[in-house]
């Protein structure tokens, strides 16, 4: 698989300056395998710990941060000589070893640099007595699901893939039925590596299911193991209730939804968890489209995304037979697979702070409002063909943008300031500037 986060890592690798680099991302999105073939493909050898299954090595940190110490150690437990400029380092589900985070600090602070990479699933959530995050000596990045650019690279559609990255959307119109049976079909596989290795395996959506039925075992079993027992219910009830929030007309989300009578108070831990933790994606409305938008966000009004499209369709046991029939699967549950889907396709994206905006009287909702360079864009999503938005007219005419975007399944155009952009084409918003 070719992951878009592997040009990231080359250019962290490229910084003279770069500090111990920490993966965030959900479970099983992939932070293993892309620590190791950045490993293998830009250093001589890689020096690899997995503490969630070494916990005997956990005991090297205990004594103290003695970086040469550490180094000797990391050579024997690996069986490999570590050269500051020809070997990696990968300390992978690093939040098992809390002192091992720890570490990184004095790393960053060495005399000699190491090219060190740290992944955890659940750095956010996790908290221990006695020890200190490496505030201010670590770098980040952020990896999710594959995108859908990432997931046709993967199906082998790589010609067409290409179209959309000179934005030939002339050519793109010609292959559009390819691309919507490729779209169909990302929206029920979703972008979790396993499950895109098992389909190129297998060729079966039962095999599919199965496979993303397993991954969201594996988060519920993650419920039980790292929460307090007095807010796992909560926690699983909140997470179970998201495809029905997101099935609403309004998709505003509910507490009362969760259960009756719910309050913010009552959740406010279990959605921190889930948000943390990388498996529930949170956008707030704002009260006014300007910059910067997080200074207007409304912290009482928001939505509740799950990370993969997959995954929300596992949830709400959409049938494999929508692939083939005509455009149902972008209409599902009110075009909320849709809506999941370019959710999916922008946080894959570089730095888009990502809203939504309703008016005063909740009458008129723009899906969602980014912030791209110096734009601030408004974009509505339509699960077909059928390009009425009364909202975003409500919207242009009130704070005339200079930019709105309307992605559907309808051919690339541009009127005025309004682009219409195909669905499968949204990673031309990388390319603000040429569309």
């Amino acid at each position: 698989m070719k992951r878009k986060a592997l040009e990231k890592l080359i250019e962290w690798k490229r910084d003279e300056d770069h500090s111990p680099l920490i993966i965030r991302g959900a479970r099983q999105v992939g932070k293993t395998w892309l620590m190791q073939e950045f490993g293998k493909l830009y250093y001589d050898n890689t020096a690899y710990v997995n503490f969630d299954n070494n916990k005997k090595f956990s005991k090297v940190f205990e004594e103290d941060y003695d970086i040469g110490r550490i180094i000797t150690a990391l050579q024997i437990e690996t069986k490999t000589k570590i050269d500051p400029k020809k070997t990696l380092i990968i300390f992978d589900e690093i939040q098992e070893c809390p002192k091992a985070l720890t570490s990184l600090k004095y790393f960053c602070e060495h005399d000699i640099k190491y090219d060190v990479i740290a992944a955890g699933s659940l750095l956010g959530v996790m908290s221990h007595e006695g020890t200190g995050f490496p505030v201010g000596k670590v770098d980040f990045i952020d990896l999710y699901p594959l995108s859908f650019y990432e997931f046709a690279l993967a199906m082998g559609e790589e010609r067409l893939i290409e179209l959309v990255s000179n934005q030939d959307f002339e050519m793109i119109s010609v292959f559009k039925n390819k691309f919507e049976y490729l779209l169909k079909q990302y929206c029920y596989i979703g972008g979790m590596p396993a499950v895109i290795t098992n389909f190129l395996k297998y060729k079966d959506f039962s095999k599919v299911r199965s496979k993303q039925k397993n991954i969201l075992a594996t988060y519920e079993e993650d419920f039980s193991k790292h929460i307090p027992s007095g807010t796992v219910v909560k926690t699983r009830m909140l997470w179970n209730s998201i495809p029905a929030q997101l099935a609403k007309e309004n998709k505003k989300f509910i507490y009362g939804a969760v259960k009756k009578g719910a309050r913010a108070k009552d959740l406010e831990s279990a959605m921190a968890w889930l948000c943390d933790c990388g498996l529930v994606y949170r956008v707030s409305r704002i009260t006014k489209p300007d910059l910067p938008l997080i200074a207007y966000e409304d912290f009482n009004a928001f939505k509740l995304f799950v990370l993969d499209v997959g995954l929300l369709g596992a949830l709400t046991n959409l049938k494999a037979s929508v692939i083939i029939d005509g455009n149902i699967i972008f209409e599902e549950f009110r075009g909320a697979i849709t809506e999941q889907y370019v959710l999916q396709q922008i946080k894959s994206m570089s730095d888009i702070p990502l809203f939504y905006w309703t008016n005063g009287s909740r009458t008129s909702e723009v899906d969602f409002v980014v912030q791209k360079d110096n734009y601030v864009i408004p974009i509505e999503v339509k699960a077909s063909t059928n390009l009425q938005a009364k909202s975003l007219k409500v919207y242009t005419e009130k704070y005339k943008p200079n930019l709105a975007i309307r992605t559907s399944l309808s051919d690339y155009k541009k009127t005025d300031n309004l682009i219409d952009l195909p669905l499968y084409a949204l990673e031309s918003l990388e390319k603000l500037e040429t569309l």
